[in-house]
């Protein structure tokens, strides 16, 4: 096992490039299912959750071929469908893609119950509704979903109830390939819903929309293989422009999407500190004192829940008493206990919290209780004098590729160490 030893209090310098976004690099590599062809992938994170992808599909049948450490080309001619094995797909909540493109491609899915991080209830409700409206039969027993549709999938109206993310993406993926044309209302906007989308379209799908609350996909009888390039990551740009402000350094933030981030820069703005944006880059300096803030998630283009715990860091060092709303999931807040470790004072009452800023944290022994939760523990790490361990790391390796070595780059005093298994024995007992 391994954990984040942090000597923290030296401001970040430099400039950091941003990798490809996750979310959208495990949409577009399950939906290759569909594909029946070669693609090559570039701009993949080197981060667990895409290699659990890449692994699902080899053993599917796929056939893989790592070209550099950031692309990838992937050969799905020979895919079984229901071979997608549950030790894999539990791990990771994006595994469901696999249902969607099973259904697209061979009328008939079946997968284990998708895994991730624990934010509370995460029903697929929405899911199954998008795919009886494509005319599927979706039955859900002992920890497996199947969905079958006689003929193939068809095309069909859908309206979501909750402006779902994994949904949207997952109708669109079966709906590529159906017979006539599928309409989603109050579909998902987020950034990684129209890369998903732009890159069917390069395969030869009919997809309009996507980026709006209504997507239109008129489907196709077959896709070919492309080379396609993923966006780049706006929660790991967002994790380290809340770094550079929290440790009052500067940085510059390369190969990003300016305007994806513009609900996190206004609130950052507004807490007094300065963001330049530049075409593909944006520099951030810190404030000399930060402003109190109220921030509500909402999702996008509002202020994303994934970047809800980093921001949180911030509160906690600001002056005055600010207030934070969750308004996508019903228990983000687990990781406020870490934060109280180091000093912090917050009051958790249902989805919000109530931030009275302090003077600095301090050092202190945590965890990741998930991913983001992972990312707000080194940001408070590195802002707080003294050593910080973070154990459980496993849970930040999901969504970010190589944060030690790039935040070692920008003149942090990080590292990853091994901890030998006597250790765990004797805390556990």
């Amino acid at each position: 096992m391994e954990k984040i030893v942090i000597n923290g209090g030296k401001p970040l310098m430099g400039a950091v490039e941003i990798s490809g976004m996750k979310n959208a690099a495990v949409a577009v590599i399950l939906s290759s299912i569909l594909i029946e062809d070669r693609c090559v992938l570039e701009n993949l994170p080197n981060i667990s959750d895409v290699t659990i992808s890449l692994d699902i599909l080899r053993a599917m049948g796929a056939n893989i071929r790592r070209l550099s450490p950031t692309t990838v080309e992937i050969d799905t001619t020979a895919i079984m469908g229901g071979s997608a094995p549950y030790d894999l797909v539990r791990k990771m909540r994006a595994s469901y893609y696999v249902i969607g493109a099973e259904l697209g491609r061979f009328g008939r899915a079946s997968a284990g119950f998708p895994g991730g991080c624990d934010f509370g209830v995460r029903p697929i409700d929405q899911h199954i509704k998008g795919f009886e409206a494509l005319g599927a039969v979706v039955t859900v027993d002992n920890g497996c979903i199947e969905a079958v549709s006689p003929g193939g999938v068809r095309g069909g109206q859908i309206y979501f109830d909750n402006s779902s993310v994994g949904a949207t993406i997952n109708v669109i993926i079966a709906a590529a390939r159906a017979k006539g044309t599928t309409v989603i209302e109050n579909a998902a906007r987020e950034p990684h819903v129209v890369d998903l989308a732009n890159f069917l379209n390069a395969c030869g799908a009919k997809i309009t929309g996507a980026g709006t609350d209504v997507i239109k996909i008129k489907g196709v009888e077959k896709l070919h293989g492309c080379t396609y390039a993923i966006i780049p990551d706006m929660i790991e740009a967002a994790t380290f422009m809340i770094a550079a402000a929290a440790t009052h350094g500067t940085l510059r933030i390369n190969n990003v999407i300016p305007k994806h981030l513009e609900s996190i820069s206004a609130k950052m703005e507004e807490m007094g500190i300065t963001i330049e944006e530049l075409d593909d880059a944006m520099i951030v300096s810190a404030a000399e004192t930060l402003n109190r803030v109220n921030i509500r998630t909402l999702p996008y283009p509002g202020f994303p829940t994934d970047v809800q715990p980093q921001i949180c860091v911030l509160l906690c060092l600001a002056n005055g008493v600010s207030t934070l709303y969750e308004g996508v999931w019903d228990n983000r807040f687990r990781y406020v206990e870490e934060l109280k470790r180091m000093g912090a004072k917050i009051k958790v009452d249902g989805k919000t919290a109530i931030v009275e800023g302090v003077e600095a944290l301090s050092a202190a022994p945590v965890r990741a209780v998930d991913l983001r939760a992972g990312a707000a523990m080194v940001i408070a790490g590195l802002t707080a004098n003294g050593r910080t361990e973070i154990e459980e790391i496993q849970h930040i390796e999901r969504g970010y590729d190589d944060i030690v070595g790039k935040l070692r780059s920008v003149g942090a005093d990080i590292r990853k160490i091994n901890i030998p298994d006597p250790y765990f024995y004797e805390k556990a007992n």
